[in-house]
């Protein structure tokens, strides 16, 4: 048995963000439970993977800089997430549109070292593997 299909409105939470998001599907490939299906390609920044309110990552160059001029007081700034790579683990059977089936459990990174993960799915009875 598989794990639930994430589809468009999908909460999902990055490790160094300060409120959760959503996720957002902007190419309906197929419905699922009445909402777009989500694949392991849906990372474009503001597109699909909305902000996480504040960004608390030294990594990431504007709080890097604001802590700085704080001297040296950590002082979060607005998130702009930037994934470089597909979400992972996927359903490698279950493909839409050609790209594997995005399922509750899976990740992606930030370039600023947040870790991105899915909180619901949004689907629950409908499950991929």
């Amino acid at each position: 048995m598989g794990n639930p299909v994430v589809v468009s409105g999908a909460m999902i939470s990055c490790t160094f963000g300060m409120a959760p998001s959503t996720l957002n599907v902007v190419v309906p490939r197929a419905l699922v439970e009445g909402r777009p299906v989500a694949t392991i390609m849906d990372i474009a920044p503001m597109v699909n993977i909305a902000p996480f309110g504040m960004c608390m990552s030294l990594s990431n160059p504007t709080v890097a800089a604001a802590t700085a001029a704080a001297l040296g007081v950590l002082t979060p700034m607005p998130c702009v997430p930037a994934v470089p790579a597909p979400w992972t683990p996927m359903a490698p059977l279950t493909l839409f549109a050609g790209q594997p089936a995005l399922v509750a459990g899976a990740m992606c990174n930030c370039v600023f070292g947040g870790v991105i993960n899915i909180g619901m799915p949004g689907a629950m009875k409908t499950m991929a593997g």
